[in-house]
């Protein structure tokens, strides 16, 4: 874990770089694979289920008999820790329902829109190192909210050829229509070209390898729409000399044991804080059963010593992280000039992993500094929004010149005349 003290401005791009591949490198992988299963379906993906997840597949779909058995396995304690946290996504994406208002923009003029589902979505659900049960809920949830009328899952079968028990629980628990045995590029073109056995999607959602992103990125280009661009998982820490050090190696370990190009940085004023804070680290990364994959992941991850609160907040908007911990004295007073970040967690009691699984917002965010520009998954994700307007005759009588003058000037003469022969009517 690398320690930088004070570094200037034009340093500022260098330490914010991620530990990422440009995925562009892999599309001539994956378009191999995208463009046999767009041609042969089914047989092209149980070709590639035995081949890359060492499982011959008889059915690409999940039997109603299969979710029964998988709850029969879930714990109690589990069932209602999922049961929690879906009550609290729901909950929480329920408040963003959109309410259109109709507005008379000038006399005669009414304008409107409306919301409507994205009709049929798919998830993609990893299934390599952890099963990520949280992300079923994260996804299948706002979908469910939002009233698309089919939600198809895909995520890569054990070499049982079973799904993993929590997911198929935690998709029976949020409504998903379809569960599908079938993961990497695979699973992408199955739900960007529909094979006979799994339906073609409109939009597809949820992280996944360098693969799965991209063949992601791949078929967004004409196929079908995405959730967003996606990268490695990232956390930044900010803190300063009143935050406890165990608080700030725990938020760090539980960003670096996603996975080995995850990264973990801490931004603080305080050189005070920076030894405690590295001994936390390294005591609490004993006790990881995840280690190994954890302390590659600490190899590219940083601490920062910069000058003052306004550099700091200024680093922060520069890097845009995905999610970003404020355990400062101050912590509202920062937030509140954070303007690039995917979800913030205020307060030293306000854990990311609150965030990852139960506290309610959505865990699938932007990346890589996606920040920028982009929203975690929401609501309005799920939907599409239509404007409508209607006229009245006095509204085109009033507003028709208006029309015709802008027509005539960009030299589109029909849009004049639709115009010309309504007012000719009247």
């Amino acid at each position: 874990m690398e320690i930088i003290k004070y570094p200037e401005y034009t340093d500022w791009k260098n330490i914010s770089k991620r530990a990422t591949m440009d995925v562009s490198t892999l599309f001539d992988t994956v378009r191999q694979v995208l463009d046999d299963v767009r041609l042969n379906s089914d047989a092209a993906i149980r070709k590639y289920e035995k081949q890359f997840d060492k499982v011959d597949l008889t059915d690409l779909l999940v039997s109603e008999e299969e979710i029964a058995e998988a709850e029969s396995l879930v714990s109690d304690d589990l069932k209602k820790a999922i049961r929690t946290a879906k009550k609290n996504i729901e909950t929480f994406h329920a408040s963003q329902r959109f309410e259109g208002k109709k507005i008379q923009t000038a006399p005669g003029v009414v304008c409107w829109q409306k919301a409507v589902p994205i009709e049929k979505v798919g998830l993609y659900i990893p299934g390599g190192t952890a099963p990520l049960f949280s992300t079923v809920l994260m996804l299948a949830v706002p979908a469910q909210i939002a009233g698309c009328k089919e939600i198809v899952l895909c995520t890569p079968p054990a070499k049982t050829g079973k799904i993993h028990p929590a997911i198929l629980f935690a998709a029976k628990v949020a409504g998903v229509n379809k569960i599908c045995k079938v993961g990497g590029s695979q699973a992408i073109a199955a739900m960007a070209y529909g094979t006979e056995s799994i339906p073609k999607v409109y939009k597809i959602f949820g992280p996944g390898n360098q693969y799965v992103t991209a063949a992601k990125q791949w078929v967004s280009l004409k196929d079908v729409a995405i959730d967003m661009p996606a990268g490695p998982s990232e956390v930044e820490v900010i803190a300063d000399e009143f935050a406890n050090p165990d608080f700030i190696a725990a938020d760090f370990l539980s960003q670096a044991e996603h996975g080995i190009d995850s990264q973990a940085i801490l931004v603080t004023t305080s050189e005070a804080i920076v030894e405690p804070v590295v001994r936390a680290i390294e005591e609490q990364l004993k006790r990881l059963p995840r280690l190994e994959i954890t302390e590659k992941a600490l190899a590219h991850s940083r601490i920062i010593v910069l000058k003052n609160t306004q550099e700091v907040i200024d680093f922060t908007n520069y890097y845009a992280p995905e999610h970003l911990i404020i355990q400062t004295k101050n912590y509202g007073e920062i937030a509140e000039k954070i303007r690039n970040a995917g979800s913030v967690f205020m307060g030293p009691y306000t854990p990311e992993s609150a965030g990852d699984y139960a506290s309610g917002t959505n865990h699938t965010l932007p990346t890589n500094g996606y920040a920028h520009a982009y929203s975690g998954v929401n609501l309005d994700s799920f939907i599409k929004k239509m404007t409508f307007q209607e006229i009245s005759a006095d509204g085109i009588r009033q507003l028709g010149d208006t029309i015709r003058t802008m027509a005539a000037n960009e030299e589109l003469e029909a849009h004049r005349n639709a115009v010309t022969v309504r007012l000719n009517a009247l």
